[in-house]
């Protein structure tokens, strides 16, 4: 052998590294082929037809919403979105910048084939970054929905190599493409779990082991049925009370005088007479949410049967604001909100409609209804100045919007109420919806109005702890909590500040 011969192999480079790549991709991609997949076959290629345009996802995010459980509700909401991002960047991006042939069908066996093959370029596989978005959207919000989901959409994934739709760096880009997707809807709306409220100021409240001395008054009206046979598994001493929404004040009354803690369920307006008959005994409250909305309870962030039972058990609880109203004969009190203008005949029309065709397609058809009537603004007078309103909005607390999602309060004992504000015109519904959208500015210190007009049409916000407001007509519809009466004259709203005590796990789960 010849001295100058050298016959070392040199160490694969990044190029040549590359270079074998698509050579490796296809060797994985006949392997897969050639395997037999016991079962695989009557499974894999009609969960990969089932997957086309996201059918497979909608129907899952229609199974969880069906639940009723709030976080398996947000859990399928961030699942879609993250689905919609990911497709979305996968046919404006993908498809386009890498014109990938898709594979040749030769080592598939024909029962795998699908029977309409995609004419769409390879690389990334949209399938798999659907599924991965989904999965991962839904596993960032509940873990345990996502437990069930992931196994689907890996079968989704496995699918397109099994079936000859793609190669396996496809997939690969397609599922990396699709957590981030995921990852970016989390940026844009942090989940809950990333928003917990403060656990402030602390309350010292009885500890109750199997519920003894907890008399719950539950809403049969409100559709609470599971949430009670929850409640009497998880706190077998409680003592429990369902009845008609009509009875819920006196069966209120009556458990207040035997209870140690009183206990309600159902929705805000059930909540808001449980909380002003607490507030007089000087009882703790443990809120189970059972309605619709139930705006109060998950801001102070139960959810559930599983939260407010580890809270009775263990006497956790916190103190929050109660904001009450006085004037025209009425008076009473607001654990979420409280508004004059057009929402409270909002809330008029959707009960009035509710009965017939369902709480959310009440509400839409009375939103539609009201800002489309011909209808002239409130007028009343705030901070001593007088002038049109179509809105006054104030909340029990201050409302934060959490990236692109409604706002919510973080903070159930601030002090202060948040007065939000849409000034009159001629336009109702572009006002209000701008106010929707673009949420609303601060007002400004001096002069509400100048020479009888708004300063701007933009929505106004100011955080205040009293609000009076004076020259409101005769009739003139107040909601609060949802409830809606008439008030006239003048309005006076105040803080009632860390006056009630309710359960509430410190780290809800």
């Amino acid at each position: 052998m010849s001295p100058d011969v050298d016959l070392t192999v040199p160490k694969p480079g990044p190029r040549h590294l590359l270079g074998r790549l698509p050579v490796l991709d296809y060797r994985v991609f006949e392997f897969a082929a050639g395997r037999r997949w016991p079962g695989a076959e009557r499974v894999l290629p009609r969960l990969s037809r089932s997957a086309n345009h996201g059918v497979l996802w909608f129907a899952t995010a229609a199974a969880m919403a069906a639940s009723r459980t709030p976080r398996a509700r947000r859990a399928a909401g961030r699942g879609l979105a993250s689905l919609s991002l990911a497709s979305l960047t996968i046919n404006t991006l993908g498809k386009r910048s890498v014109r990938r042939a898709r594979p040749v069908l030769d080592p598939v066996p024909l029962s795998r084939r699908l029977k309409r093959q995609p004419i769409t370029t390879s690389f990334p596989s949209g399938h798999s970054a659907s599924a991965a978005a989904f999965a991962a959207g839904v596993a960032l919000e509940s873990p345990s929905w996502g437990a069930v989901v992931a196994p689907v959409a890996f079968s989704v994934a496995a699918s397109r190599v099994y079936t000859g739709a793609h190669f396996p760096s496809d997939v690969l880009a397609g599922a990396a493409l699709g957590v981030g997707a995921a990852f970016a809807v989390r940026a844009l709306v942090p989940t809950r779990a990333q928003v917990v409220p403060p656990a402030r100021p602390r309350a010292g409240v009885p500890a109750l082991p199997d519920g003894e001395g907890l008399v719950m008054v539950a809403n049969t009206g409100s559709g609470s049925a599971d949430r009670v046979r929850g409640l009497r598994d998880s706190l077998p001493g409680a003592e429990v009370v369902e009845c008609d929404p009509a009875d819920i004040r006196t069966e209120l009354e009556k458990a207040a005088a035997r209870a140690r803690v009183l206990g309600v369920c159902g929705g805000d307006g059930t909540v808001n007479t449980a909380a002003e008959i607490a507030l007089r005994h000087d009882l703790p409250l443990a809120v189970l949410p059972g309605g619709t909305l139930n705006h109060f309870a998950y801001d102070l962030g139960v959810e559930g049967v599983r939260d407010l039972s580890r809270a009775v058990q263990e006497g956790e609880g916190v103190r929050v604001d109660v904001g009450r109203f006085t004037g025209g004969g009425q008076e009473g009190v607001f654990l979420n909100t409280f508004s004059l203008g057009v929402y409270p005949e909002l809330v008029r029309e959707r009960e009035r409609w509710s009965s017939r065709i369902g709480g959310w397609p009440a509400g839409v058809l009375a939103a539609l209804r009201v800002v489309r009537a011909d209808r002239h603004p409130l007028e009343a007078e705030f901070r001593g100045e007088a002038g049109p309103l179509w809105l006054l909005f104030v909340g029990n607390g201050t409302y934060h919007r959490m990236g692109l999602t409604p706002g919510r309060r973080l903070d159930l004992a601030d002090g202060q109420f948040d007065v939000r504000i849409v000034h009159g015109g001629r336009r109702p519904a572009a006002r209000l919806l701008a106010a929707a959208l673009a949420g609303p500015l601060p007002l400004p210190h001096s002069r509400l109005r100048s020479s009888g007009r708004y300063p701007r049409p933009a929505p106004a916000a100011v955080q205040v702890g009293r609000l009076h407001l004076a020259g409101v007509e005769p009739g003139t519809l107040l909601a609060y909590d949802g409830e809606v009466i008439e008030a006239d004259g003048e309005v006076t709203l105040e803080k009632l500040p860390q006056a009630l005590t309710v359960y509430r796990p410190v780290s809800p789960s």
